[in-house]
């Protein structure tokens, strides 16, 4: 069963996310506080959705989701941040019943595309993905900042050497 998250189900939220840092070897990048990721949830103004699958009234994998616009289509669209089914859990459907939740959120919203990144290392994943139909984005590498690089660049520009 997928059904949407609920504030209560915040610590196995937690538990996945952490689960999934893990098997992407980013333990140490897992830093959040845990009332803010509640309020960007579950808050007046949530910046992102979770499905959880669950099997027996138990939470057994997530999709993290939330939007994006596309220019050329005009349209909004849908960005799948993560997508995890506890190993125990995997191979009878939870992953793949996830997407296709997020996709009929997508469709039924108007959106125009449902997007996601994946490791290059994860052939998993990628094998995964293939069996829907998606295409690679070939060409785009993604770039990121953060921490004082992000923080320095709001600040503004930096003055001439010299």
């Amino acid at each position: 069963m997928i059904r949407d998250a609920r504030p209560g189900d915040l610590d196995a939220i937690f538990g996945f996310i952490h689960a999934l840092a893990a098997y992407e070897r980013e333990s140490e990048s897992v830093a959040f506080d845990p009332h803010e990721f509640g309020e960007n949830l579950f808050g007046p103004e949530p910046c992102a959705e979770v499905l959880l699958a669950e099997e027996a009234g138990r939470p057994v994998g997530f999709a993290l989701f939330y939007r994006s616009f596309s220019t050329w289509t005009g349209k909004p669209g849908l960005h799948l941040e993560d997508l995890f089914v506890s190993p125990a859990a995997r191979g009878r459907g939870h992953g793949r019943a996830l997407i296709a939740a997020v996709a009929r959120k997508a469709v039924q919203r108007g959106c125009a595309r449902l997007e996601w990144a994946v490791l290059d290392w994860n052939r998993p994943a990628i094998d995964f993905y293939e069996t829907l139909r998606s295409v690679p984005q070939s060409g785009w590498t993604t770039h990121r900042l953060d921490g004082e690089a992000l923080a320095g660049l709001a600040r503004g520009p930096r003055p001439p050497d010299g």
